[in-house]
């Protein structure tokens, strides 16, 4: 990685999460302590960030952070018709009396409305709290929400504090969403805390339902929470793939529906 995209990087996370320490960047770029407190002199120096004591913050006043820190729901008018028809397609894999995870992404959002208005018998965990919220009072439904943090504007429940559950249950499927997806770089996602998170899930749950619009497609965010062998199915809006992109993947025995 060259230095600058190594800077890039550090700042789209600042962007994400508002600030980081030292530790965090050498664990995800791997490059070492000296080279990323470099890197964080560099461009405080630069006033791309403050420097701070074992880390950095984001300047506040910078114009991206907003548009990073989106709240739910302007997510959820993003490419909102693709999502609605992925959710739908993914609702055909459910199956009664499962154990499913769902994360706390928009697309999730639109499936947990699915399975609400369904007959469903299920045990649910997630970390969305939106999905909570939905699907607290349904009497078919055992909801249980991964404990964790909770920052701003945020949906999701971060952290690995309460992962722990994951392991307590049999997951038959775990539905995620990501911020991008590449053949090089698998599933990716900006806030470090919640792609940790996601390991987990995919790491514990059977089959693995990658929730994806065709605009996420090969491109790519902070960190990997999996790679295209760890999902077992893509749904997405297929119709709007280019063909040659939908043989690459079938190449790569990517399976697409």
């Amino acid at each position: 990685m060259f230095t600058e995209d190594r800077h890039k990087k550090i700042i789209e996370v600042l962007n994400d999460q508002g600030s980081v320490t030292v530790n965090e960047l050498t664990s995800l770029l791997k490059f070492s302590p000296a080279t990323i407190r470099s890197d964080l002199n560099y461009l405080n120096e630069n006033k791309q960030l403050i420097r701070t004591h074992g880390g950095a913050t984001t300047i506040q006043s910078s114009p991206s952070k907003a548009k990073i820190e989106e709240n739910f729901q302007s997510r959820k008018k993003e490419n909102h018709k693709y999502k609605v028809e992925i959710a739908k397609k993914a609702f055909d894999y459910i199956q009664n009396d499962s154990c499913i995870v769902l994360d706390a992404s928009s697309t999730a959002y639109e499936l947990a409305l699915l399975i609400n208005d369904s007959s469903l018998r299920l045990m649910i965990l997630t970390n969305g709290l939106n999905n909570v919220n939905l699907l607290k009072t349904n009497p078919n439904i055992t909801t249980i929400i991964i404990g964790g943090v909770v920052k701003g504007t945020s949906n999701a429940i971060e952290g690995v504090l309460g992962s722990h559950i994951l392991k307590s249950v049999n997951i038959d499927m775990a539905f995620l969403s990501a911020h991008a997806f590449s053949l090089a770089d698998g599933l990716t996602d900006f806030n470090l805390y919640e792609v940790e998170l996601k390991r987990k899930m995919v790491e514990e749950a059977k089959q693995v339902y990658a929730l994806i619009d065709s605009s996420k497609l090969e491109k790519s965010s902070i960190a990997s929470f999996a790679s295209s062998k760890d999902v077992d199915l893509f749904i997405t809006n297929l119709k709007t793939i280019d063909p040659s992109l939908k043989q690459q993947y079938t190449d790569s025995s990517i399976h697409l529906v």
